[in-house]
């Protein structure tokens, strides 16, 4: 079944390479009014996978993950539109370049082909995954995970219905419906049809991928996402961005899961900290000196140092200076978003230079790391790879590159 799905990607890719800007545009618009005017089919097949998630155990940050209420769909409606109003990466002559025989070389932009998008309990990937690669000139195959299979194909039959209303063929979108693990397995191994794949979900998904697929893989991280309140920070700023960073939404890749602190603030950083995260119930798990000025913390071990929880719960790293912050941070990262607080612009400086991660802030939450808080539209995901593309994914990182070469009889 899944060779078939590539047969008939392989097919539309060579098509879509000829679709204008306005087709792909129209296209867009399309889906999104298509998911507003039929938003209650997308929600009906929604609680089907709620009320499977909650009798299959799932917790609440999975949960919240996979739930889709009308705002949340039309989020994923504008940011379609979002993406119809963005340039059209395809087609961009990146360098031109005159050889002494007369030969005129173009490096321009081109679509990369046939993507491949395995990802689990968030079904706005499937509309925003979808829409991504139609503007960029790719088919795409989706294969999400079994939690949120019924809103995943209410959502891909009305892209699928949309676009073929306005001439693109249906199959440039194609969801693998078998939820098995075999067949992920079968779309990592499928180099014949794919030319990449893209990995979203959690840190075990990402690996298995990362370590068992035989087409090019652009890796998406999880995020243990981290914020150092340094000696010089504004506590009353710092209390108010981690509270923002660690409960806005606690399920998402960008939520801070753990802080550090300087040990000269600590004192009265961290009961500042605490009141605020209190209002939401937040764990939180200190290591001594931390224990020391807030009892009631529970205890942090180093694996707590790098996890990355999806929940109410956010760990607490005491440091001595800043050399030692951005080393404790670095060892336990995964390359996400990390971000400093403080008043000492020297300090920021050294710790965004030297934090190894796609987005590193001062003085801001690390919830802004996101394809459409950073222009880019909906967002494939995070990279937090260094090959390719790095940090929110948008249009271009979809896109490849070739060379036209153009002549009047040269030979060599």
């Amino acid at each position: 079944m899944l060779e078939q799905l590539g047969i008939n990607a392989k097919k539309v890719a060579g098509i879509l390479t000829t679709v204008t800007t306005e087709q792909k545009n129209n296209a867009l618009i399309e889906i999104s009014n298509a998911l507003l005017l039929r938003a209650d089919e997308i929600i009906k097949a929604n609680n089907i996978d709620i009320e499977n998630g909650k009798m299959a155990g799932l917790n609440a940050g999975l949960i919240d993950r996979l739930m889709l209420d009308r705002d949340r769909i039309e989020g994923i409606a504008d940011a379609c539109r979002q993406v119809a109003e963005l340039d059209d990466p395809c087609g961009r002559v990146l360098e031109t370049v005159v050889r002494p025989n007369g030969l005129v070389i173009k490096k321009v932009s081109c679509p990369m082909g046939v993507i491949g998008i395995i990802y689990e309990a968030r079904p706005n990937v499937t509309a925003d995954a979808a829409s991504l690669c139609l503007k960029s000139g790719n088919a795409v195959i989706l294969r999400g995970g079994k939690e949120a299979i019924e809103s995943n194909k209410a959502i891909a039959k009305i892209m699928r219905d949309a676009i073929e209303k306005v001439g693109i063929p249906a199959d440039a979108i194609q969801l693998v419906e078998d939820t098995s693990r075999q067949s992920s397995t079968e779309l990592m191994r499928m180099k014949k049809y794919l030319d990449c794949l893209i990995p979203r979900g959690s840190k075990n998904l990402i690996q298995a991928v990362v370590e068992n697929s035989t087409v090019p893989v652009i890796e998406t991280g999880s995020g243990n996402c981290h914020i150092y309140v340094d000696r010089d920070a504004d506590i009353d700023m710092a209390s108010e961005i981690i509270f923002n960073a660690k409960t806005q939404r606690i399920s998402v890749c960008n939520a801070c899961e753990s802080l550090v602190i300087h040990s000269d603030i600590i004192d009265r950083a961290l009961p500042k900290i605490k009141a605020r995260l209190d209002e939401k119930n937040v764990i939180i798990k200190g290591d001594e000196r931390a224990r020391a000025v807030c009892p009631d913390l529970e205890i942090a071990d180093e694996v707590d140092f790098a996890t990355e929880y999806l929940d109410y719960i956010i760990s607490v790293k005491t440091v001595d200076s800043l050399d030692e912050a951005i080393e404790h941070i670095n060892k336990n990262s995964t390359g996400h978003s990390e971000a400093i607080i403080t008043d000492n612009e020297d300090n920021a400086k050294i710790f965004m230079q030297r934090i190894d991660s796609s987005s590193v802030y001062h003085n801001a939450s690390t919830r802004f790391t996101d394809g459409g808080e950073f222009g880019l539209g909906a967002e494939i995901g995070i990279s937090t790879q260094k090959l390719h593309a790095r940090g929110p994914m948008g249009l271009r990182e979809l896109t490849t590159t070739k060379y036209l070469i153009f002549g009047d009889g040269q030979v060599r």
